[in-house]
């Protein structure tokens, strides 16, 4: 599918403050190149530079434009860590490979602002920390804990009681929480476009509006054809579509859940609310089972978003909105009213794990999907291992084990499950 940024009711904040995008033109030519990476988002540019930067020709094939998926629909926080807490990770994989992937989800944050800075990348950034405010006093010791568990290793991070987070935040009714000052914020679109621009200049050739059509082994190399006629022969691909992955892979598109995230983004907030809602910059998000998020522009708009309808990736209409709409009421009763400038979607790849999922189901080929809704620091940091891994080959060089490529089980009544599940947790939100 090539995802269009210019939707009705998809229009996106970040658009109209985004550092222009690179000349990328469709693919003209056919090559051969050592590496070749199919996607062109956070996770398939960070891959490209890095690989580049590494020695290898690389060429990346993206379906439509820079930015035109995730990468460029999300929130733009920047958080480290996993869906899953540090303690967790360790009693699942071991000490010395949990602590190890502890490391790497705690370094997430700063892959990406030191590539913005090493590069002199042209990213509206921010680095004041991420909040997780605690919706219930029964949430409060999740989110103490949490943040326990990374202060014993090292971490800048605070648990905060319920006065702390309205200073914070301005918001109402949250019980305390936590923050980690390792996070920060920025305009997703334009991190996006920078990759690709660096990524280009480090001699990665990029081509958008060119589709993948037909993935096949040729000897020792890999054969890609593509919808305008022209194809790549590549030692090594990369398969870096996430949620907009499709049957290219059998079975890629259905070892996940796409689910929608729904934002709305607001007139630059004047007054009381400026002074009050958000004031020293932080990315604040709940725990909620069915999460809030929210955040300020570079523009002082205030941004929020949260899951919403599955239903596919096609223009929606406004009442999917409503429930985020509400929620901008709930959280800042004392907001009062103001004008939503913006409402747009965008896809989350979620596996039953929540875990990132890599595979690699030939010699040569390799596959990563589930950002979680952690895809800015997540998606850049294992772009970086995986240029390292295709130019030493040292399976050591990724953070997860790459594990066998699994369909889900009646992956079409799991969409519907997943509908079902998220308005039973909205239920138990409200309530427990």
């Amino acid at each position: 599918m090539k995802p269009d940024i210019d939707k009705p009711y998809t229009r996106v904040v970040w658009q109209d403050s985004a550092v222009a995008a690179p000349v990328l033109p469709p693919l003209d030519r056919s090559l051969s190149v050592d590496l070749c990476v199919i996607g062109g988002g956070f996770l398939g540019l960070s891959t490209a530079l890095h690989a580049a930067e590494a020695g290898l020709s690389v060429a990346v094939l993206e379906a439509g434009e820079i930015g035109g998926g995730a990468s460029g629909r999300n929130g733009g926080q920047v958080i480290p860590g996993l869906k899953h807490d540090p303690d967790d990770l360790v009693r699942h994989y071991g000490e010395t490979d949990g602590e190890r992937l502890v490391a790497f989800a705690g370094s997430t944050a700063d892959a990406v602002f030191d590539l913005i800075a090493k590069h002199g990348m042209d990213v509206a950034h921010r680095r004041d920390g991420w909040v997780q405010a605690a919706h219930k006093p029964s949430t409060f010791h999740v989110a103490s804990a949490r943040a326990e568990q990374w202060k014993r290793r090292g971490a800048n991070v605070a648990v905060l009681d319920a006065d702390e987070i309205r200073r914070l935040t301005g918001a109402g009714g949250y019980a305390g929480g936590w923050i980690d000052r390792r996070a920060g914020a920025v305009n997703p679109l334009s991190l996006a476009r920078e990759l690709a621009r660096v990524a280009q200049e480090k001699g990665a050739m990029i081509a958008t509006g060119t589709t993948v059509t037909e993935l096949a082994e040729q000897g020792a190399l890999w054969r890609l054809a593509t919808d305008l006629g022209h194809h790549i022969q590549a030692k090594q691909v990369m398969i870096a579509t996430n949620a907009f992955s499709d049957a290219l892979l059998p079975g890629l598109d259905r070892s996940f859940v796409a689910v929608n995230s729904f934002q709305i983004a607001t007139e630059p907030l004047t007054g009381n609310a400026a002074a009050h809602i958000l004031p020293d910059g932080q990315v604040v998000s709940d725990t909620r089972r069915v999460l809030l998020y929210f955040r300020r522009t570079a523009e002082g708009r205030l941004m929020l978003g949260g899951r919403g309808p599955l239903g596919g990736r096609a223009a929606r209409t406004p009442l999917d909105w409503r429930h985020v709409e509400a929620s901008l009421a709930e959280v800042f009763p004392d907001l009062g009213p103001v004008a939503i400038s913006y409402r747009w979607f965008g896809p989350v790849s979620v596996t039953p794990d929540h875990l990132p999922h890599l595979h690699m189901p030939a010699p040569g080929v390799a596959a990563a999907v589930g950002c979680q809704g952690r895809g800015v620091g997540l998606q850049t940091a294992l772009g970086a291992a995986f240029g390292k891994y295709f130019a030493s080959g040292d399976p050591k060089s990724l953070p997860f084990p790459v594990t066998k490529l699994r369909p889900i089980p009646f992956h079409g009544w799991r969409q519907i499950g997943v509908a079902a599940m998220t308005g039973w947790y909205r239920l138990i939100d409200a309530v427990a």
